[in-house]
């Protein structure tokens, strides 16, 4: 029985490591190693010898140190991809994190906000927080696309505030497949995005 567990820590501690410093993970991600119980104890076991951190309830990450900072804080895109894939949710960036994904907003907003087709909740990592709120299927039509990031980060921005540099600096962050998801999205997006979506997939014929 010993040798058995200590067969299934060892399974974990690879997974873990294999996936390298800075991977966030929850328990699901062991299910095909041993039962929820036989987890937790080893995962427990790694938190309390500091190899593991526990983030939040169920969620965990193998951190990053630095010399001088210590142990780093995980970026907000894996806490959100560990949540998406224990839940089996999709999620969306939204709002101020959207605008400053795609560098229109210098702002690192300590509320992250993602559009998601699961429930509404909020996770607060340290003095982070995530929100994920509950939306519409048109909303998540294109989830995990940069048609999806540059929708959300325009409607947070405002359509008066939209000027010419605003989209010189989307055209310069799209490539090729960018401009062809732009249009295959088009339908998802408020007709004044639309426009700008036509007029950034122009652009492309224009560099030809």
């Amino acid at each position: 029985m010993g040798k058995h567990a200590d067969s299934i820590d060892s399974k974990i501690l690879s997974r873990v490591q294999s996936h390298g410093r800075g991977w966030v993970f929850t328990p699901a991600h062991f299910d095909d190693l041993a039962g929820r119980a036989t987890v937790s104890i080893v995962l427990k076991r790694h938190t309390d010898t500091g190899t593991f951190r526990n983030l939040a309830r169920g969620l965990y990450d193998y951190p990053k140190t630095d010399p001088q900072l210590g142990p780093l804080q995980p970026t907000v895109d894996d806490i959100a991809n560990a949540l998406a894939g224990r839940d089996e949710i999709r999620l969306q960036p939204s709002g101020a994190y959207a605008a400053n994904r795609l560098g229109l907003s210098t702002q690192v907003p300590m509320r992250v906000v993602y559009l998601t087709d699961g429930r509404s909740r909020t996770v607060q990592i340290g003095k982070r927080q995530i929100l994920l709120r509950n939306t519409t299927p048109k909303n998540m039509a294109a989830a995990g696309k940069i048609s999806g990031l540059i929708i959300q980060a325009l409607k947070h921005i405002g359509k008066d505030q939209v000027d010419d540099a605003i989209i010189d600096q989307l055209d310069r962050r799209i490539d090729d497949p960018g401009r062809k998801q732009l249009l295959k999205d088009i339908r998802s997006a408020p007709a004044w995005i639309a426009d700008i979506f036509r007029k950034l997939a122009n652009s492309q014929q224009d560099l030809k």
